[in-house]
Order: C-alpha cells, then structure tokens, then sequence
C-alpha cells in the first residue's frame, strides 16, 4: 500500500484508462466471458503487463480498467461508485477501507477458493472477517523505512546507518552542517516513522494497544504523545521546513533521485523509480531508528487485495481473473513493475540488493499500520490523523491535541 498520496483529493473523479476494445455481454448470466471492470489503485504502467498478458490466455474476455491514486481519492472514488451501484466486478480493497467494505457486504468471501492456497495467513487475516472469511487476495506485503544515499552519508562523515531515532536526528544535523538537505518526507498520508514508533511500542504490549484503544481501556493520549513528539522534533529541531505538507510522494523521491537529498522515507514501489532515474546512486534501505529503547521497526502491512463485488456483473470471469494474478507470470510481471515483495509460495521474486535489510522483518509480518489494526472507522480516523499531522509539522498544533482530535473522533464514531 504506498503512504504518499493527498487526502486534498476526497472529491476528484477516477481516470478511466481503456486497456482493450470491450465486446460480448456483461456476464450476468455467470459466464467466464465478455467484459470484466477492474478498478485499481495501481497505474497503467504496472497492470497493464498483467492485464494484457491475461487477455491474451482468455481471449473471450475484455477488462475495461479504471484508477485513481491511493489514498484518499481511491477510497472516495471507489464509495461513490459502490453507492451509485457503479463499482467495477474486481477492485482493490484496503487498510482503509476494509471494514465499510466487508461490514456493508459489498464483498465476496474467497476462503474457499483454490488460489487463496499460495497466500500466507498473514495476508488472509489482513483481509479477514468472521468464520475464517477471506476478502482480499494480497499477494504482497510491504515495509517502509528509510531510503539512504550513502554517498551524501559519506560527503558528511557518516559510516553507519543509525540504530536509534537520537542518533538519526544527530545525522541529520550532520548532515544539514555540511550543506546537504538530510531528509525528506511527505506527510499527506499517516507517517511512516510515526507508525513504526507505534508498532514497536504496540509488539512491547503485546499487540494490545489498539484493542485496548477500542475497547475504551485507553486512549490515544496515552499511546500517540511520545511517538508524536519524537516525530516532531524533525521540525521543532529545524531540521525539515514545514512546507513538506504540499510534497507528494513523488515529488520527494524525485528529489532524493536527483541526489539533493540524503535520506528519504521510501517503500519497495519506491526502489525502481530511483533506479531508473539514478543508476549509479548508492542506496541502502533500514527500518525506522527506535524511541525510547524499542528497536527498529517498519511500518508496514499487507498489501491491498483484490475483491470481487458482491454485485459484480461478471463474477465468474472475475474469479478467474484474481485466479490468473496469483499465479507466477502474473507475479513476475506486477513483481517487476513494482518491486513489491511479494509473498506467493510458488514465486521468488527477485529483489532489489537495497530492500535485502527489511525483507526478512516484512516476510515474518513485523511491521505495523495503524489503519490495519484499527478495529472500526479506519477511513475516518486515517482523514482525521493526516490532517492533524499536518497541523503538528506546520506548528498549529501539540502532539498532545493531535492525540486528543483523535480519541474525540474515535468517541464520534461509536
């Protein structure tokens, strides 16, 4: 799931994207033939290998594709569409919008289908529901920490990668000392470094924060304040301008490409874009230095997984269809588009030497999203929190009211 796209955006509409000419009926009778609408969150340039190579196998069905960018205005497109009875037959569900989707039965349980077998359980949960139903099927999981330029690390006498947030902060002085910009990161989705603090604290309690969070046994306040503050100092030490806020993703990796700046928050998507456009740059990837005596952690989840409709006009070329994506030429075609480390037990991708330092933490599920372990109203809570973020970077507001907005909008939604 990439973290790096505008909540600004709630309201603009999806770009329809064509991949083939559309023919035969819509498949309401259940026919594996005719049209298929898949709507996704990943571009042209990385489904339409897939799509193609499909077409190709079942030459009697035609997929009709639309996206929009994650987040915020996939999950606004994708619920206008569902309450216009517009949604495509497959699309992608997400941390963010899970429960709506699988609480509203605008889903169908896949626990029984065959291809669900290559998938580790831990992508299943992710997905999961009552009675073992399965909802989505992910097919990689991902962690995001810390992009490093070593060479810029070594114009400023840096030999190691730190292991903890202070001497990541001292670095960055380090950095900015010897006239190189030391760090960059979007902060129009939930933070990245801000979500690692919160799963090493929350693996400390036994995985328990959150359930306590909403059970009402606690608070936001008494989890979110240290880790929010800690975050801060990026700002509050001068060490990042709060213009950040009007940065994307995209913006800040280009950037980072282009060798102005020495660390950046980065996932696996992130990786073949910086290749691409920088060869010969010297890259290394971490998970994010820990608070307070935790360690290291990622944040991270399963990926987003493809749904089936429950309203789909064409469910049977629909399950064929999520049936073609988990198999090994599908996976090598997304795998190389992408570089997701996936997940499948029957494909090894081949990885990037620089992800090497997460893959294994990321393969044993030890990476934390707040919007997968909130237990309702993620969709909400994860709007609210980008913009209190966003009120924090810019000096608007304390960790402690950021926390605060936070369990107000929890109580909002009981």
């Amino acid at each position: 799931m990439r973290l790096r796209r505008t909540v600004a955006a709630l309201a603009a509409v999806a770009f329809v994207l064509p991949l083939a000419a559309c023919g035969g009926s819509s498949g309401s009778s259940g026919s594996s033939s005719g049209k298929l609408t898949f709507f996704s969150w990943d571009g042209e340039d990385t489904m339409k290998p897939v799509i193609d190579k499909f077409e190709q196998e079942n030459p009697d069905i035609k997929i009709e594709f639309s996206n929009a960018p994650p987040v915020a205005e996939y999950i606004s497109t994708l619920q206008s569409r569902i309450l216009s009875g517009t949604a495509a037959d497959v699309f992608a569900i997400a941390a963010e919008n899970k429960t709506n989707l699988i609480n509203g039965k605008h889903v169908v349980d896949l626990k029984d289908k065959p291809f669900l077998k290559n998938v580790p359980k831990f992508n299943q949960t992710t997905y999961g529901g009552q009675d073992g139903a399965v909802y989505g099927l992910s097919v990689a999981s991902w962690g995001a920490g810390i992009l490093y330029n070593k060479d810029l690390l070594a114009k400023a006498g840096a030999t190691a990668i730190p292991k903890t947030w202070d001497e990541f902060l001292a670095l960055c002085h380090k950095l900015k000392n010897a006239g190189v910009t030391p760090y960059l990161e979007s902060v129009q989705a939930m933070s990245t470094p801000l979500a690692a603090f919160l799963g090493a604290e929350s693996a400390a309690d036994g995985n328990s924060m959150d359930s306590k969070i909403f059970d009402g046994s606690a608070k936001f306040k008494d989890y979110w304040v240290e880790p929010l503050t800690q975050w801060s100092r990026l700002w509050t030490e001068g060490l990042v301008t709060p213009a950040v806020v009007g940065l994307t993703g995209d913006q800040v990796r280009t950037e980072f490409a282009n060798g102005k700046v020495a660390m950046m928050i980065a996932g696996p998507w992130d990786i073949p874009g910086v290749r691409k456009a920088a060869p010969k740059l010297k890259i290394e990837m971490a998970p994010i230095p820990g608070i307070a005596g935790r360690p290291a952690y990622l944040a991270g989840a399963a990926s987003p997984g493809y749904a089936i409709n429950s309203k789909a006009k064409n469910p049977a070329a629909a399950e064929k269809f999520l049936a073609f994506l988990d198999t090994p030429e599908a996976m090598a075609l997304y795998q190389k588009a992408t570089g997701a480390i996936t997940v499948t037990t029957d494909f090894q991708p081949t990885l990037d030497p620089a992800l090497q330092p997460i893959v294994k933490d990321v393969r044993a599920g030890n990476i934390y999203l707040p919007q997968i372990a909130w237990k309702r109203a993620e969709d909400i809570l994860n709007v609210e929190a980008t913009a209190q973020l966003q009120l924090l970077v810019q000096g608007k507001a304390t960790p402690e009211q950021v926390a605060n907005a936070l369990d107000t909008k929890l109580a909002s939604t009981s």
